[in-house]
């Protein structure tokens, strides 16, 4: 069952203007070392944390109840795997609040999709409570 939908559009010249004006400190205050060297890795490093931003807001968006508290920027990590696909690492009062939204006999997951088409970046993110009782995959016979 779907428990969160979050979306964002992000100007990429936006991240580029704050990387311009904060530099390092604004690195630091928002991403991980990991999303950090991911980024300058990159051709373009502002592209790389504008889709890393708009994935943060998203699930933040997808998080947000009446009584959600304070997340921190922190504690949403985006990671990529081996073939490229982007993934959430959540941490803190982000894990906290997840865990919070899923029923008891459900697991978490949080699907993420990243695009960009200059000089925009979208994230979008879904959050899934899976049943433990039922196969992960549809054509998985039990």
């Amino acid at each position: 069952m779907i428990i969160g939908i979050g979306n964002d559009l992000c100007k990429i010249k936006r991240i580029e203007d704050v990387l311009a004006r904060f530099g390092a400190r604004f690195e630091g205050r928002i991403f991980t070392k990991t999303e950090r060297a991911y980024a300058q890795s990159k051709a373009n490093p502002a592209a790389s944390y504008a889709k890393r931003f708009a994935a943060k807001e998203a699930l933040a968006k997808a998080l947000s109840t009446k009584t959600t508290g304070h997340l921190f920027w922190q504690d949403v990590e985006v990671n990529n795997g081996a073939s490229g696909k982007p993934y959430l690492i959540l941490h803190g009062a982000a894990k906290a609040r997840a865990k919070d939204m899923t029923p008891d006999g459900y697991e978490l997951i949080c699907h993420l999709s990243l695009t960009d088409e200059p000089p925009f970046v979208q994230a979008f993110v879904v959050i899934e409570a899976r049943s433990l009782s039922v196969p992960a995959s549809l054509g998985e016979q039990a």
